[in-house]
């Protein structure tokens, strides 16, 4: 199956890259690509203890009490803009075939 495919206003090819996972040991629960996701692919839930932070240097880690999760992956648009302002690179994207 080949991956999914689209064509800009201006007549260019585009493949889009879906979240496909997001690493809850460097989110820091900023909740900025919550803000910019046009659908219900994300979701803010409580952090466990071994999800904490791989650069949490300081002993403040009560502070950072939750981490985002990707709730509906199936809803991604593939537009990257999660990935755009993430400032920790938590996500990875991939180009995907149509789901069955």
């Amino acid at each position: 199956m080949s991956d999914i495919t689209g064509i800009t206003r201006g007549g260019t090819p585009w493949t889009p890259e879906f979240a496909v996972a997001l690493d809850a040991k460097k989110c820091i629960g900023c909740g900025r690509c919550y803000k910019v996701c046009t659908r219900d692919v994300l979701e803010l839930i409580d952090r466990s203890e071994e999800d904490l932070p791989e650069d949490d240097d300081d002993d403040d880690s009560e502070s950072i009490s939750s981490v985002m999760s990707l709730a509906d992956p199936m809803d991604c648009t593939g537009c990257g803009a999660c990935s755009r302002v993430c400032p920790k690179a938590c996500f990875t994207h991939s180009a995907m075939p149509l789901a069955a």
